[in-house]
This record gives structure tokens, sequence and C-alpha cells, in this order.
């Protein structure tokens, strides 16, 4: 048997109580908020709570490999500590301990120790030390989340609510609802597909919305739609990607008006496209919408919601930049090419990005629904915008790699035709002045920090 290699990591003084702190844990979407968006892990099945013998089976991807992992809970102590040990999987030996521990009157800690043999036999242990700080990365980006979501429930206390979602499937939702579940609200998904247990069908489409299933939500979060970025805008394209976006908030807001119990806050997002490219000019809140077909789509989109509005129901549409975030969107492209030595600017290079982290942007939806004087359109992008060059360079610093190959605008324009213009190299330059001056505080307001806690580095 290889020897056991140990990692360890606490996290610094958390507001809350040791119980609180187990309690979080136990909540649905605790492994998923805590899994890092650089692992590619899926969740086959899972037991509710945490107790002694309850069991979490995981398909994690290694490469184009896929293994199953099942580990189980032994030596639970509510409101102290838990541990999970590997029952089957890629390690001869994988034990994680969980202690809470009290830091004074409302503060408390989390100690978190893996011990672990390499796989492979003996011949594994030459993985020792990738293995290992692939472990010290995960154990890092974990106690980083916990800190931000603790940090940020104390801010905006809230009792639970019962939060409706579309799009929870999608890149941003699959994010925002572990937020929301462990946070204590309840979510109700909106789905197109037969439901099950917690999710409401629709069919924007067909105009088929279930609406006394959703008398009594609290709040609803709107983020359905088809992909702007997924390939070239042909005119049917265009056409699937309005009717996507205007038809499914309009039914939504018109059925929510209808209700007889109507939610207190409709969070339909929107972008910073609707600006159109303004090259270096800085944009506030209350700019005056751009002309081509990205501001249109955008413009009608948020009109869209107009029904739920007039109803009195308290609508907030957050204008989001580009999300980074290495499951998906932009940075998920990038990251082949820069990773393989051959990333770089794209088009001049000079066109201003409107960014922002995964976790503000899922940070900023939790905190349009708990924030009662937030209303209508807000910019929602980092206050540290960059030009698409520092973009890339600060990439390619983060991965210790060069940022030496432009990516011509021309083959941009050929391969992607009129969304290249309208997306990689449009340019926008918005500052989320609402947003701070109603209390919101960014996780992340600069590049460098947020790349290298979104890819461990």
């Amino acid at each position: 048997m290889p020897p056991l290699t140990v990692v360890e990591h606490t996290t610094p003084s958390l507001p809350c109580t040791p119980q609180e702190l187990f309690d979080w844990h136990t909540r649905p979407g605790a492994l998923e908020r805590l899994t890092p968006p650089w692992e590619r892990v899926e969740v086959l099945e899972q037991s509710r709570g945490i107790e002694n013998g309850t069991q979490v089976r995981l398909r994690v991807h290694v490469g184009p490999l896929a293994v199953t992992w099942t580990a189980r809970h032994r030596d639970v102590d509510p409101g102290r500590q838990f541990v999970d040990q590997q029952v089957s999987g890629p390690f001869p030996t994988w034990i994680h301990t969980h202690r809470m521990l009290a830091e004074g009157p409302g503060h408390s800690r989390l100690e978190e120790r893996v011990e672990f043999s390499a796989p492979f036999g003996w011949a594994g242990t030459l993985s020792e030390g990738l293995v290992r700080r692939k472990v010290e990365r995960m154990l890092r980006y974990r106690h980083a989340v916990l800190a931000d979501d603790f940090a940020a429930r104390e801010r905006s206390a809230s009792p639970p609510l019962h939060v409706a979602v579309t799009g929870a499937s999608g890149l941003l939702g699959s994010a925002l609802v572990p937020l929301l579940t462990t946070g204590g609200h309840r979510v109700t998904r909106l789905v197109r597909r037969p439901p099950r247990a917690g999710e409401v069908q629709w069919d924007p489409h067909a105009e088929r919305l279930d609406g006394p299933a959703l008398e009594g939500v609290d709040a609803v979060i709107h983020l359905g739609g088809e992909s702007i970025g997924g390939g070239r805008w042909t005119a049917a394209r265009k056409r699937r990607i309005v009717e996507s976006r205007v038809r499914s908030t309009r039914l939504l807001a018109r059925t929510l008006a209808q209700l007889a119990h109507r939610p207190a806050v409709l969070v339909s997002v929107s972008a910073v496209g609707i600006f159109g490219s303004r090259g270096d000019e800085v944009l506030s809140d209350g700019s005056a919408p751009g002309t081509d077909f990205l501001a249109d789509l955008c413009g009608a989109w948020e009109r869209a919601a107009d029904p739920a509005a007039d109803a009195g129901i308290r609508v907030v549409h957050p204008r989001l930049g580009v999300v980074l975030t290495p499951a998906g969107g932009m940075l998920a492209k990038l990251l082949p090419p820069f990773l393989g030595g051959v990333g770089g600017p794209l088009g001049s290079g000079r066109q201003w990005v409107s960014w922002l982290s995964v976790d503000d942007a899922i940070g900023i939806l939790q905190y349009a629904l708990l924030t009662p004087w937030l209303a209508g359109a807000v910019n929602a992008a980092a206050p540290g915008a960059v030009t698409n060059a520092e973009l890339t360079r600060t990439l390619a610093e983060v991965l210790h790699r060069p940022a030496l190959v432009r990516v011509p605008a021309a083959a941009l324009r050929a391969l992607f035709g009129e969304m290249a213009d309208a997306t990689i190299l449009s340019s926008q330059r918005a500052l989320p002045a609402a947003l701070e001056q109603s209390g919101y505080v960014f996780r992340h307001p600069a590049l460098e920090p947020a790349l290298r806690h979104l890819l461990g580095r």
C-alpha cells in the first residue's frame, strides 16, 4: 500500500456558528456549490442530509476518461464534524474530514483534512505531487466560496424565500441554484420537459405556463433563452434568439401579473449588449441604447417584462457583462488555445470588455432578490472593465503562457459574420454605479484575482 499523503486547510473566521456551518453542508446543492468550475463532476446519486452511512455517487471526468466515485459519510457529529470516506473509486484510500470549530460568539472556522494514497499502486506515487496540488487547489477554492457566501449572507440577511427559476440547467442557472439552496431558499425550476418533483412545466414557444403552480412563489429569476454566441447569425437563428427571449419573458410577466398572490420581485436578465459598440465611451446605467441587432434584442427583452412591473411587481434587469467561468462561455473557449501557447488578442484588442466572474453574476442575481430598493435596469459588470488586449495578457500571465498570436478581425468576421462585430469585436465599457451605490460588494472587482480563483491558479 502506498503511503498516505495529508493535505489540510482552514477557513478564517466565518460569521456563523459551528451548527450553522454544519447545516450549510447538509442542504441541497452544497456539493455542487463547492465543486471548482474547472472540474467536470456530475452528481449521480446523493442521500438527503448528512448522517452516518449515507452516500454520494459521482461521475468524475479526468480528460477523456470518466470515473465513478462513491463516498460514504461516517463519524458524523452534528454541529461539529463529518467524514467522507471513499468506498469505491480511483484511490486506494481517500478520507476527507470536515471539522466546524467555534471562534467566539457567532463565529466559527472550518478545518478540512484530506488523507489519500495515490492511485495505481506504487507506480502511482509518481503522481502524488500532481494529486496533492489538485487537492490544495480544490480546498482553497472551497474555502474562498464559503467565506464569500457567508459574508454576503451577513450583508443581506433575509428569511428563506420560495424562488422560481427559468434556465436552471444552463451555465448560469446551474451555478445559481446551489447558491440559493445552500442559502436556505426553496427553488422551483421551470422546465420544458415533463416535470419532476419541485418543477413546473412550461412551453414558451406554445405560450403555455401553469400559472396556478406559481401561486405563492416569493420571487422569480428568468434566465431562459437561446444562446447568442452559439454560431453564425442566420436570419432564421436571429428570429429564434428574439422569440426565445422576448416571447418567454412576455409569457412569464403576463402570467405573474394575473396571479392572485404575485411574487414580490421578478429578476429578468439582460446584457450590456444593449449599448451596442461604443468604443472608449464610459457607459452608465442610464446611457442610451445602441442601434444594432443585439441592442434591439435587449431592449425588446427588457420591455417584455413590463406587464409584471405594471402589476406592481418589482422588476430588476441586471445587464450582464461577459460572465467568466471555465465551465463555459468565452473563458472556456479561450482556454484551449492559451493552454496550447497560441492565444492572443482578438481583433485590434482595443475593444473594452465588461466582464464579471460567475460568482458575481449569481451573487448579483441573489442580491437583486433580497434588495427591495433595487429596481429597473442596472449594469452588472465588474467595476474594472478591461480591453481585450489586457484580458488576454492577464489570462496568459495566470496560465504562464504567451499571448502573442493575434486573431485578425477579418478572420473572426469570416468565421462568425455579424455575430463577430456584435459580440467578440464590440466595445462596451460599462460601470456598475447603481449596483455599488445600492450596497452590492463585488467578490472579484479585479480581473487577475478573479481568474486565479476561477482557474485555481
